[in-house]
């Protein structure tokens, strides 16, 4: 992975590096994508995907994270054609849509319905918080979005006392899905060849038929 500069500041954490790498592999972005982002924040994910989709939508409801994104984009290669929207989602998602990134969880019901509405093939939302991330979950199987959910810690070693110790960051949970026809397709096939979580629904109406 190329390294992402964010030589301005938000005042907001960008998306980690680690959780970045997860992300990126998650979104499956190829130079057919249209990638948009709901709160682009310091534009660390809008710089990952525009060195891999065609093209770009980021949104952003404040202003001054807006210009963050813009002035931290410049300092970076990046090939996709990019466009920045002062927006509130869901106003302001495109209807061509393929893949959305939902970077935190403000107004994310409604960006849920115009997924569904819109038919967007890949939907990745980032959850900090617990409830947040249970109450989302539902959100999504309630829209038979949901194909799967992870939840991962990265830690960082550091010296102490002649040894190394670790610092361990906050837990984030990653729902992954979509409503387009190839996130529901039966014969769907990951990047590496494997089968996709898209063959094994979450949100399934027998569980116990499952076994």
């Amino acid at each position: 992975m190329s390294r992402v500069a964010l030589p301005h500041d938000a005042k907001a954490g960008p998306t980690k590096p680690e959780v970045r790498a997860v992300l990126t592999s998650k979104l499956a972005l190829s130079d057919a994508d249209h990638f948009v982002e709901v709160g682009s924040c310091t534009g660390a994910v809008t710089i990952e995907a525009a060195r891999r989709a065609g093209r770009v939508t980021a949104l952003e409801r404040k202003p001054g994270r807006l210009d963050v994104t813009r002035k931290n984009l410049a300092a970076n290669d990046t090939d996709a054609e990019v466009e920045l929207r002062e927006a509130e989602a869901p106003d302001g998602i495109p209807d061509d849509a393929t893949v959305l990134f939902l970077g935190g969880s403000r107004n994310y019901e409604a960006v849920l319905d115009r997924a569904v509405a819109a038919g967007i093939d890949r939907v990745v939302m980032n959850v900090s918080r617990l409830e947040v991330a249970g109450a989302a979950t539902q959100a999504f199987r309630e829209r038979d979005l949901l194909d799967e959910v992870l939840q991962f810690q990265v830690s960082h070693g550091y010296e102490l006392a002649g040894a190394t110790s670790f610092d361990a960051e906050n837990p984030v949970y990653m729902l992954v899905g979509g409503a387009g026809e190839s996130a529901t397709d039966d014969n769907a096939v990951a990047a590496d060849g494997g089968r996709t979580p898209t063959t094994d629904k979450l949100a399934r109406s027998d569980p116990e038929g499952s076994r």
